[in-house]
C-alpha cells in the first residue's frame, strides 16, 4: 500500500468514527501530492459537508466533477448539498445525474422520490421509489457488482458477478450485469450469449430484451437486432420507446422509410422530444437530405436549449454555418455551471467549429481544447499503453511468422480494407471505390477488432494477442477468415468486392493477412499536421480516444507510421499506400492505381463519386457528396501558435 493509500484508509476510518476534521486533513494530505485524486476529492467533499463547511465541500466537488465527470457518487454529494441548502430543483437535477451515472445509488433514488413528491411530480416520484425498492430487493452481491460496474472497476465487478452466478446460474439480473461488463470489456460474443439466455429465462423482462438488442447491434447483427425490436414493438405498437427502438434498428438495415415513419409516430405523441428529433436528423443526413436534417436538428435545440447533441450534429455536417443567434444561444448554455457533461462537450466542439468558420481562431481553439480536455478526463486514455500495444505487434508479427503460415487463411479476395487514422481521407477513398459497379460500400466494420479481442483471452493484464498468432493452426486461421466473410455478408449488396473502412484495423494487418491473404489493404495517409489537427477537432462516437489531446494524437500518429513501416518490411508490397494530397492533385491517376491494385477495370463513375447515391455514415458524409476540393488542406495553419505540443510529439516520433 502506498503512502497515499494509507492516508485515504486513515481518512475513511476517521469519517466512519465521526472525526470529520481528521478525515478532511487526511484527504488534503493526499491532494497536496495529487490534486486530481478522485478518491481524495470525494472523501474531502463528504468530510467537509459533515463538518458543516458546505462551501468548501462544493469547491471539492467542482474539482471532482472536472476530474471524474461521470462519477455518480460525486453528483449524489452535490444533491445532498443542494438539498441541505433548500435548493430543491438543483438537488433533483444532481440526484438525477447521480442515478444516470450509477443506478445503484439507493440514497439518490430515495431523495429523488421525496423531492419530486414535494414538487408535485407524482409519476416521477413513484418511479424513483420503485427503483429504490428494486435495489433493496437485489442480492448484496449484485448490488456490489452494479456499483463496481458503474464506477469503472470492471475486473472486480466481473469477479464478484461470476462468483455469484456459480451458485445462482439462472439469475437473470446476474446474467444481465455480466453481459454489461462484457460489453464494456469488448467481449461482445459472451455478452450476446448471456443476454440471449437471460431473455429465454425471462421473456417478459423488457430491460433484458433492450440490452440484448444493444448487444446484437454492437456485433452488427442488424437483421437479428431488428427482429428483436419488431417483437418488442408488436407487444405494444403505441409505446414510444418500442417505436424508437425499431426505428434505430431499421436505420441499421438501411430501411430508412420505415425508420423515418416510426420517428414520426414518436413525434406525433412527443412532438418536442429532442432525442427523437436529433435521431431523425441523423437519419436524414445519412440519406443525403441535408436541408431536412438541419430543420430536425434545429427543432431539437428549440425544444431543449441545452441539447448539445443537436448543435454538434449541425457542426458535424462540416458545411453548416451557425447564425449569430445560434452562437449566442450556445454561449449562454456553456456559461451555465449546471450544464450536463456531454452537453458541455458537444457544445464546446460546436462552438469551436462556429468560431473557426468566422476565422476567430483563438476562441475556436479555446473551445476545441475545452471539449478535448473534458473527453480526455472521461476516457483516461494512456499514450504509453497504446505505444506498448503497437510495439507488441512489431515484436510478434515477424517475417518468420508469415513465412511459417504461408498457405493458411481463407482465399476470398472480396474484402477491401481501407485503414489508417480517422480524418485521413478514407471516406473519400471509400466513396470513389464504392462508386464502381463491382464494389459495395459498407461500414466501419468491427469484426477484425472483435476477433483480436477474443484472441487476447480472459486476462486483461496478460493478453495472449498478438503472440498467440504463432500458435494458431492453418485450420484455425482459415476458419477465422471464413467466419469474417460469413459475418460481413449482411452488409453487402451483391457486388464481388466490398469495403471495410474501420481505420483502427491498421493495428491488425498481421491478423488480416493471416486469415485473408488475398484481401486488398489500402493505407489512407494524410499530411500529419492536417490529419492530427482534424482529428483533434472531431468528437467521435467511440473508439478514437487518442484524439483528445495534441500530444496524444501526435504520439499516436508517430506510432502508426512506425507500425506501417514495419508492415512494409515484413509484408513487402502487401499494403497500397494512398496519400490524400496525391488524390487531390491527380484524382484519375490515383483512382486507376487503386483499381489496378484490386484488379478492377476503370469506370468513369469513380471520378464522379460525388454523384453516387448511397448512405454515408461518417463525419465526412456531406463533404464526399461534393466534387474534389482542398477545403481541409492546411486548415491547421491559422492555429499554429497553439500547436507546439503536437509538433513536438510528431518530431519525437
Amino acid at each position: 500500500m502506498t503512502k497515499g493509500e494509507e492516508r485515504l484508509a486513515q481518512g475513511r476510518k476517521a469519517l466512519q468514527e465521526g472525526r470529520h476534521t481528521d478525515a478532511l486533513a487526511a484527504a488534503d494530505a493526499v491532494l497536496a501530492d495529487d490534486g486530481a485524486n478522485g478518491d481524495a476529492l470525494y472523501l474531502a467533499a463528504v468530510a467537509a459537508r459533515y463538518a458543516g463547511r458546505n462551501q468548501k465541500a462544493s469547491d471539492y466537488l467542482t474539482r471532482l466533477h472536472r476530474a471524474m465527470p461521470e462519477y455518480g457518487r460525486a453528483w449524489q454529494e452535490a444533491g445532498h448539498l443542494a438539498r441541505d441548502a433548500g435548493k430543491r430543483d438543483q438537488a433533483i437535477g444532481a440526484y438525477g445525474r447521480a442515478v444516470r451515472f450509477n443506478p445503484a445509488l439507493a440514497a439518490s433514488w430515495r431523495e429523488l422520490a421525496q423531492l419530486q413528491a414535494a414538487a408535485g411530480r407524482d409519476a416521477e416520484a413513484q418511479a424513483a421509489a420503485a427503483q429504490e425498492r428494486r435495489l433493496a430487493g437485489l442480492p448484496r452481491e449484485l448490488l456490489a457488482v452494479t456499483n463496481h460496474l458503474h464506477e469503472g472497476r470492471l475486473l472486480r465487478a466481473e469477479e464478484i458477478c461470476r462468483h455469484y452466478l456459480r451458485s445462482h446460474p439462472q439469475d437473470v439480473e446476474g446474467m444481465r450485469l455480466l453481459a454489461q461488463i462484457g460489453i464494456r470489456l469488448g467481449v461482445l460474443d459472451d455478452a450476446e450469449f448471456l443476454l440471449e439466455s437471460a431473455s429465454a429465462f425471462a421473456p417478459e423482462d423488457v430491460q433484458i430484451r433492450l440490452d440484448y438488442i444493444d448487444a446484437l447491434r454492437r456485433r452488427q447483427k442488424f437483421e437479428r437486432s431488428r427482429e428483436e425490436a419488431k417483437a418488442l414493438h408488436a407487444r405494444d405498437p403505441d409505446n414510444p420507446l418500442f417505436q424508437s427502438q425499431l426505428a434505430i434498428e431499421s436505420l441499421q438495415t438501411a430501411d430508412y422509410d420505415r425508420a423515418l415513419g416510426l420517428f414520426e409516430q414518436v413525434l406525433d405523441r412527443l412532438p418536442r422530444d429532442p432525442a427523437t428529433l436529433t435521431s431523425r436528423g441523423h437519419a436524414l443526413k445519412t440519406m443525403g437530405q441535408q436541408d431536412r436534417a438541419v430543420e430536425s436538428y434545429r427543432a431539437a435545440f428549440d425544444a431543449r436549449p441545452d441539447h448539445g447533441d443537436a448543435y454538434y450534429a449541425l457542426a458535424n455536417l462540416k458545411t453548416y454555418n451557425f447564425s449569430d443567434d445560434e452562437m449566442a444561444r450556445m454561449r449562454a448554455q456553456v456559461d451555465r455551471p449546471d450544464l450536463a457533461f456531454m452537453d458541455r462537450v458537444h457544445l464546446s466542439f460546436a462552438l469551436g467549429k462556429a468560431h473557426e468558420d468566422r476565422k476567430d481562431y483563438g476562441e475556436a481553439f479555446r473551445f476545441y481544447r475545452e471539449g478535448n480536455d473534458l473527453k480526455r478526463a472521461q476516457t483516461r486514455y494512456s499514450a504509453d499503453a497504446m505505444s506498448e500495444e503497437l510495439a507488441r505487434q512489431r515484436e510478434a508479427c515477424t517475417a518468420a511468422l508469415f513465412a511459417s503460415k504461408q498457405g493458411a487463411g481463407h482465399n476470398a479476395p472480396d474484402p477491401i480494407f481501407i485503414l489508417g487514422l480517422p480524418r485521413a481521407g478514407s471516406t473519400l477513398l471509400e466513396q470513389i471505390l464504392a462508386s464502381h459497379s463491382q464494389v459495395d460500400g459498407t461500414l466501419e466494420l468491427p469484426n477484425i477488432l472483435s476477433l483480436a479481442h477474443r484472441l487476447r483471452g480472459r486476462s486483461a493484464a496478460r493478453s495472449r494477442y498478438p503472440a498467440v498468432l504463432h500458435d494458431l493452426s492453418e485450420e484455425q486461421l482459415t476458419a477465422f477468415g471464413e467466419q469474417y466473410i460469413a459475418d460481413t455478408h449482411i452488409h453487402r449488396q451483391g457486388a464481388p468486392y466490398f469495403i471495410d473502412k474501420m481505420p483502427n484495423n491498421f493495428r491488425h494487418i498481421g491478423l488480416i493477412h493471416l486469415i485473408l491473404p488475398n484481401a486488398t489493404i489500402i493505407d489512407a495517409r494524410r499530411d500529419p499536421m492536417d490529419c492530427c489537427f482534424s482529428g483533434f477537432k472531431q468528437l467521435f462516437a467511440e473508439g478514437q480516444e487518442f484524439t483528445y489531446g495534441l500530444e496524444e494524437i501526435g504520439r499516436y500518429y508517430a506510432d502508426y507510421v512506425r507500425l506501417m513501416d514495419h508492415w512494409d518490411d515484413v509484408l513487402p508490397g502487401r499494403v497500397l499506400r494512398v496519400q490524400h494530397e496525391d488524390v487531390l492533385d491527380d484524382l484519375e491517376g490515383q483512382t486507376r492505381r487503386m483499381l489496378d491494385h484490386i484488379g478492377l477495370p476503370f469506370e468513369q463513375a469513380c471520378l464522379d463519386f460525388h454523384k453516387t447515391e448511397r448512405a454515408v455514415r461518417t463525419a465526412s458524409s456531406e463533404q464526399v457528396r461534393r466534387p474534389i476540393n482542398r477545403s481541409g488542406q492546411g486548415a491547421w495553419k491559422p492555429f499554429e501558435p497553439y500547436l507546439d505540443p503536437l509538433k513536438e510529439a510528431l518530431a519525437k516520433g
